[in-house]
């Protein structure tokens, strides 16, 4: 297999953290969307709470760019004790994924490029762990939208508008939707 090279990390890197951001704003506004009461509401048995998934999905993602930012896959990083509902795990990850985002723009074609060993499960380049980490992000993202409903909570715009968030907003004000 060949190496991917510093150039074509650099230009996979500028083509998904535009995205990566994107993900973040919505990701954080479904996290705050589950109401305090609510963080035990699950729709089935087997299913994880939704504090558990926003947990899971504020952990990975960190995961994931700490993995990219220091050239391994380590222990993850936990919310405090303190950060006891879906809100106060949104902003522990709106916090935690700003800090790193202003690292990651630092990091060289060569970091990007470097081969990374993801638990024994693969070997890739750094940057193709920003792919992952948005789709992963994504996935549970969309299991804990979908939980929303059936506790009664609105569901945000996720891309453009929810039946709950139209757009453009009723109320006149101007919104950008997310870059894609």
């Amino acid at each position: 297999m060949t190496r991917m090279r510093p150039d074509e990390a650099q230009f996979l890197f500028r083509f998904l953290l535009p995205q990566l951001r994107s993900e973040q704003a919505v990701t954080a506004s479904i996290l705050a969307a589950v109401p305090g009461e609510a963080g035990d509401y699950r729709p089935g048995p087997k299913a994880m709470s939704a504090f558990e998934v926003a947990r899971h999905i504020a952990i990975c993602e960190l995961w994931f760019l700490d993995a990219i930012l220091y050239g391994q896959f380590d222990e993850e990083e936990r919310p405090p004790a303190s950060a006891a509902t879906c809100a106060e795990i949104a902003g522990w990850y709106a916090e935690n994924t700003g800090r790193r985002m202003a690292l990651l723009e630092r990091l060289s074609g060569d970091q990007l490029a470097r081969e990374i060993d993801s638990i024994g499960l693969r070997n890739a380049p750094a940057v193709a762990y920003l792919n992952i980490a948005i789709r992963h992000t994504v996935h549970h993202r969309g299991q804990l939208s979908a939980y929303l409903r059936g506790m009664g909570a609105r569901v945000p715009a996720i891309y453009v508008e929810s039946a709950d968030e139209p757009f453009p907003p009723e109320d006149g004000s101007i919104v950008t939707p997310p870059a894609f």
